[in-house]
């Protein structure tokens, strides 16, 4: 049934691509096993990430040429250092890496997002 209540969340939230967003870790505390808390912090961080995508696509239609490129650099950066700086936390021992990982992802995508919107 959780399931279906989280599909149904993210359909509903995908019909606004900016409606207002869960905030990080919103209702993964619920969840009853690792697996499901590793689900719905996958499952926020997609709906951050379309987000976040959607700004930096705004921002790069905004722009003119020389802070484009600028604002493309420090993005791709940014991937890369979200991307190591959470394998780091996933390269731990036991299930808990897991939650750790996704939890990082979480909460960078969701802060670099913010980030971007502050700026449109």
């Amino acid at each position: 049934m959780k399931s279906l209540t989280v599909i149904a969340l993210v359909l509903i939230l995908s019909a606004s691509p900016l409606a207002a967003e869960p905030a990080p870790e919103e209702n993964c505390n619920d969840a009853n096993s690792t697996a499901e808390i590793v689900q719905c912090l996958a499952t926020q961080t997609a709906i951050w990430d379309r987000r976040l995508n959607l700004t930096y696509q705004k921002l790069m239609s905004s722009l003119p040429a020389r802070r484009r490129e600028r604002l493309r650099n420090a993005q791709r950066l940014w991937v890369q250092f979200r991307d190591a700086n959470c394998a780091y936390f996933a390269s731990g021992e036991g299930s808990i890496a897991r939650v750790e990982a996704g939890q990082c992802l979480l909460r960078l995508t969701s802060a670099r997002a913010q980030e971007l919107e502050a700026d449109t």
